[in-house]
């Protein structure tokens, strides 16, 4: 390996431990399998609005499938709100 790629290396763990102060998510997109056998649940994570296309998510603006992405990012996004 060379050294420009150590280099490389290095600065990304550094970012990665400084995520608070460097990493701020605009939009994210991901697909979570829940435990129905139906189609993966699609999540979306813009601007500081969450959205999923299940249908709980629509009635209550949260669902199991947001909760599990917000545990995963580690408090890295905003939280969603319930009404």
């Amino acid at each position: 390996m060379d050294y420009g790629m150590i280099s490389k290396i290095e600065k990304g763990k550094m970012y990665a431990e400084e995520r608070a102060e460097r990493i701020d998510f605009e939009s994210l997109r991901v697909r979570i399998q829940g435990d129905n056998n139906d189609a993966p649940h699609i999540v979306e994570y813009n601007e500081g609005v969450w959205s999923c296309d299940c249908d709980f998510f629509g009635s209550r603006n949260v669902c199991s499938h947001v909760i599990a992405i917000e545990r995963v990012l580690q408090n890295m996004v905003e939280i969603a709100q319930t009404d």
